[in-house]
C-alpha cells in the first residue's frame, strides 16, 4: 500500500503540468487579454477625464504596450511563454534602449535597482566601434543578471550608429514559488490568493463540520426508523431544501432576515471597526455575519450526505451477514454498530476526501450575493477581467487540492474497510 500511495503522489506533478498547460493555451487563445483590458481602462479614464475638462488619449504608447507584452509573455511563442511561467526559462525585465551615435563609444541609461520600485541608478556602457560589442562598466553596483541585445536599425538611422536594448534576466515562475503579478490588483498573485484563503477556508471548514455532524446521525436515525413519521417528515424538508439553489435561498434570507427584520447583517464578513473589537467580540461578529451565508452553503449538501448515509445503511441492514450475526445471538444494537454502520461509512469516507476542495473553492454566486471577498469570487472576477496570472494561480491551487483529495479518499477507504488493499 505504501508503494501505491507513493506512486499516486508522484503522479500529482505531471498531472498538474498537463492541466496547467491546457489552461495556459486557453488563456492565450481567449479574446480580450490583459493588453486589451489595460487599453479599455485607460480609455474609460480618458473619457472620465474629458468629461471633467481634462484631456488625454486613453491609449497605451508603443513602449508601454511592449512592456506589457514582455511581462505577460505575449511577445514569445506559447510554449516558450509557458516555460517562462513555470520558471524554467528566464524572464526579461526592465528593458531600456541605449543609442550610440556614429563614433560615440560611451552611453548610459537609468534603470530600476529593483523591479517595481521607483529608485533608479545610472548604468554605464562602452561600445567597441570595431565589432559593435557593448560591455557594462559599473555592473558591480547592480544586482541581477543584466545583458543586452542589438536592435534593428531605423530607416533614417545614421550610418555607424548603434541601438541596443538593455534588460535583466531573472528566473521567476512556479518552480521558484512566483505566480506572477495580478493585472487587476497590482500585487503578487500569491498575496492576492493568501488574502482570500482564510475566508473561504473558514466557510469550507464550517460547512463540512456542520454537514457531517448533522447529516450522519440524521441519516442513521432515518435508516433505523424507515417509513416512520420522523423519516417521512425529514425527507420532505430535506428535499425541499435540496430543490432550492443556494444563491436563491441567500436572496430570500437577506430579504426576510436582514432587510425586513434586521436580525442579521445584509453583506460582508465582518463589521466596520472589526479591528478595534476584543477577541470575544470579534468571534461573535464573525459568527453573526456567517449565519446567512452558511445556510446558503449548507442547503445543497444536506440532502446528498443524509440520503447517502441512509441508503447505504439500509442496504447493509438487509445484508446476509446482518441476519447471520443476529441468528448467532448478537444484539441488534451491537450488530448495527460493529457491522452495518462500519460498512456504511465506506462511501462517506470516499466522499470526505473530495470535500478538501471546499476549503478554498467556495461559491462565487453566494460570495457575490453576500459581498464576501473569498476565493470563489476571486476566480470569477479574474476570468471576467482576463487576469490570467490569477486564473493560473487559482487553477493550480484548486487542481492540487482536487488531486490531493483523491489520494485522501483512497487512504480513508483503506482505513475504514480492511478488505481494501491497494497494490
Amino acid at each position: 500500500m505504501r508503494d501505491y500511495f507513493l506512486r499516486r503522489f508522484l503522479l500529482i506533478p505531471p498531472t498538474l503540468l498537463g492541466i496547467s498547460f491546457v489552461v495556459f493555451l486557453v488563456t492565450r487563445a481567449a479574446p480580450g487579454g490583459p493588453i486589451e483590458q489595460a487599453m479599455m481602462q485607460m480609455q474609460q479614464m480618458s473619457e472620465e477625464g474629458n468629461s471633467g475638462g481634462q484631456t488625454g488619449t486613453g491609449l497605451l504608447d508603443e513602449e508601454q504596450r511592449k512592456d506589457l507584452e514582455r511581462y505577460y509573455g505575449l511577445d514569445k511563442p506559447v510554449v516558450e511563454s509557458y516555460f517562462i511561467w513555470l520558471g524554467l526559462r528566464s524572464r526579461e525585465l526592465s528593458h531600456k534602449e541605449v543609442e550610440f551615435e556614429a563614433g560615440e563609444s560611451e552611453g548610459s541609461v537609468r534603470v530600476r535597482l529593483v523591479e517595481g520600485e521607483a529608485k533608479k541608478k545610472r548604468m554605464r556602457l562602452e561600445r567597441d566601434p570595431a565589432d559593435n560589442n557593448v560591455v557594462f562598466t559599473n555592473m558591480e553596483e547592480f544586482t541581477g543578471n543584466w545583458t543586452w541585445r542589438k536592435l534593428d536599425a531605423k530607416p533614417d538611422e545614421e550610418e555607424g550608429s548603434l541601438r541596443v536594448e538593455v534588460f535583466r534576466e531573472e528566473y521567476s515562475g512556479l518552480v521558484q514559488g512566483d505566480l506572477g503579478r495580478s493585472f487587476r490588483y497590482g500585487k503578487p498573485v500569491g498575496q492576492v490568493i493568501w488574502e482570500r484563503l482564510p475566508v473561504s477556508t473558514y466557510f469550507g471548514f464550517m460547512t463540512m463540520l456542520i454537514v457531517y455532524a448533522v447529516c450522519l446521525p440524521l441519516g442513521f436515525y432515518k435508516a433505523i426508523n424507515h417509513n416512520s413519521w420522523f423519516d417521512n417528515t425529514t425527507s420532505v424538508l430535506i428535499f425541499m431544501g435540496y430543490a432550492i439553489p443556494g444563491y436563491v435561498l441567500g436572496f430570500l434570507l437577506i430579504l426576510f432576515c436582514a432587510v425586513n427584520n434586521e436580525w442579521f447583517p445584509t453583506t460582508g464578513f465582518t463589521s466596520i471597526g472589526f479591528d478595534e473589537l476584543s477577541t470575544g467580540d470579534k468571534i461573535k461578529d464573525v459568527l453573526h455575519h456567517s449565519v446567512l451565508p452558511l445556510c446558503a452553503y449548507l442547503v445543497g449538501g444536506f440532502a446528498f450526505v443524509t440520503m447517502l448515509m441512509k441508503n447505504h445503511l439500509m442496504d447493509n441492514l438487509s445484508a446476509d451477514y446482518m441476519r447471520t450475526a443476529l441468528s448467532k445471538g448478537v444484539a441488534y444494537r451491537d450488530a448495527v454498530r460493529r457491522h452495518a454502520l462500519r460498512n456504511s461509512m465506506i462511501p462517506i469516507a470516499t466522499n470526505l476526501g473530495h470535500q478538501v476542495m471546499l476549503f478554498v473553492t467556495g461559491s462565487f454566486l453566494i460570495e457575490k450575493i453576500f459581498d464576501i471577498n473569498g476565493f470563489g469570487l476571486l476566480g470569477f472576477n479574474a476570468i471576467i477581467d482576463r487576469d490570467f496570472p490569477v486564473v493560473m494561480g487559482v487553477l493550480m491551487l484548486s487542481a492540487f487540492l482536487m488531486l490531493l483529495g483523491n489520494v485522501i479518499s483512497d487512504f480513508l477507504m483503506a482505513m475504514v474497510d480492511p478488505r481494501v488493499r491497494f497494490k
